[in-house]
């Protein structure tokens, strides 16, 4: 059986809808980014393009720390899996 290999942009996109925040030096060691902002960039012109999610940075000693929130009210039908596929949730 084949497995898929994700790459570094679905990783992080993973990683911040499931509620976690990434600091630039983070998401080097976490993910091999090496350009953290560019790739925050380009994902929040993809989140933000419906309405449904945001992303919001923070800064904390110096340090800008970048999540991503779910702005859609009530509940969602789908969601994502790791790879990607989006799956029905509330059938």
């Amino acid at each position: 059986m084949a497995t898929k290999t994700l790459s570094n942009r679905r990783r992080v996109l993973n990683f911040l809808a499931a509620g976690n925040s990434l600091t630039s030096a983070q998401a080097a060691t976490k993910f091999g980014v090496k350009n953290f902002r560019a790739m925050i960039s380009d994902i929040r012109s993809q989140v933000e393009a419906f309405g449904n999610w945001e992303i919001v940075s923070t800064v904390k000693n110096g340090k800008t720390i970048y999540s991503m929130e779910d702005t859609h009210e009530g509940d969602r039908t789908y969601a994502f899996k790791q790879d990607g596929t989006r799956y029905m949730v509330n059938a």
